[in-house]
């Protein structure tokens, strides 16, 4: 596959909805492996899959990268994709973290944990997302806007693991706790921690991971006066999403594609994803860098993240319904 020296069959056009700087080095040694011409077009992911959809079968794009299944799973439920085969990454990438009929695959994992501040919280008193609804934590819980796709799959794994009642006593007591009206990203989320406007918020760890590692003394010393929480680990795990790729309906190069996708997933490529990313590989035989080891092992939940997408309205329904702004 991907072996021809016809110009045109070595080239790949990739939307991606990655900044460049976290998916163009993993590419350009692709390029350099292989002689592929890798055209990368950047954008957020729902623009990218509006694009695809109005391209249609003329659409010169043969991947789709994205940072969230529920947008891989909405572009598979538009028909935008068309399935891979690839015993290589059948053996690389665990089930629950590809579509069931092998369309997209996930790349990389990022978990959304529990940061809280190291001074006004013990750890021994956290336990789960839903003990966060604890009237104890009213006026101290920071979180960005309903209307952002982490949350949105945080609360539609809640969903496929716990159902609707379970999932909107949640959200309603979480609601109440917050310290302020949502804003902002998960950076800003850690900020406020470390500036005394809440105690604990919800982010994704790679966040917390590049501002410890950044070159900013800002972000550096308000993430040093935080610390990471694995919720649920002594029940389902915890919530975690993937970045990832499928390939599609009108590329006209599919199997360079799959060459492609192969490479994200070797050891190099997945090493890369931990060194630089700080994200955690989908293979779980790669070293990861030395603060992603500081936090140790934790338990993931095993849903698929289909369901993330799969409920993804059903998400913003019971946010908008416990009044999650």
């Amino acid at each position: 596959m991907g072996s021809s020296t016809d110009s045109y069959n070595n080239e790949l056009n990739i939307y991606s909805a990655r900044k460049e700087a976290l998916i163009k080095p993993l590419l350009d040694q692709f390029s350099e492996n292989t002689g592929t011409k890798i055209n990368l077009i950047t954008g957020k992911g729902d623009s990218l899959i509006a694009r695809l959809k109005s391209e249609g079968i003329y659409s010169p794009a043969d991947l789709l990268l994205t940072v969230d299944a529920g947008r891989l799973y909405r572009a598979q439920r538009a028909g935008l994709l068309q399935p891979m085969i690839s015993k290589t990454l059948n053996n690389n990438i665990p089930p629950h973290l590809r579509s069931a009929d092998d369309q997209w695959f996930g790349l990389s994992i990022r978990a959304r944990v529990i940061v809280y501040s190291r001074q006004r919280v013990s750890p021994d008193q956290l336990t789960t997302y839903k003990a966060l609804a604890h009237p104890k934590w009213y006026g101290k819980i920071c979180v960005r806007s309903s209307n952002n796709i982490y949350n949105q799959s945080l609360v539609a794994g809640m969903l496929a693991s716990r159902g609707i009642e379970y999932t909107l006593d949640w959200l309603e007591g979480l609601v109440k706790n917050f310290a302020r009206n949502p804003s902002g990203g998960d950076r800003d989320q850690i900020k406020a921690i470390a500036a005394g406007e809440c105690d604990i918020a919800l982010a994704n760890s790679y966040y917390l991971a590049g501002m410890l590692s950044s070159a900013n003394p800002v972000e550096v010393s308000a993430a040093s006066k935080v610390a990471l929480f694995w919720p649920d680990q002594n029940g389902l795990g915890t919530h975690i999403n993937i970045s990832g790729v499928g390939i599609t309906k009108s590329s006209s190069n599919p199997d360079l594609a799959t060459d492609l996708i192969v490479f994200l997933t070797s050891d190099a490529s997945q090493k890369w994803y931990a060194q630089v990313n700080n994200e955690f590989p989908i293979r779980d035989d790669v070293e990861l860098n030395d603060v992603l080891k500081s936090w140790g092992a934790f338990n993931a939940n095993q849903v698929n993240v289909s369901e993330l997408g799969r409920l993804n309205a059903d998400a913003i329904m019971a946010m908008d319904r416990a009044g999650w702004k």
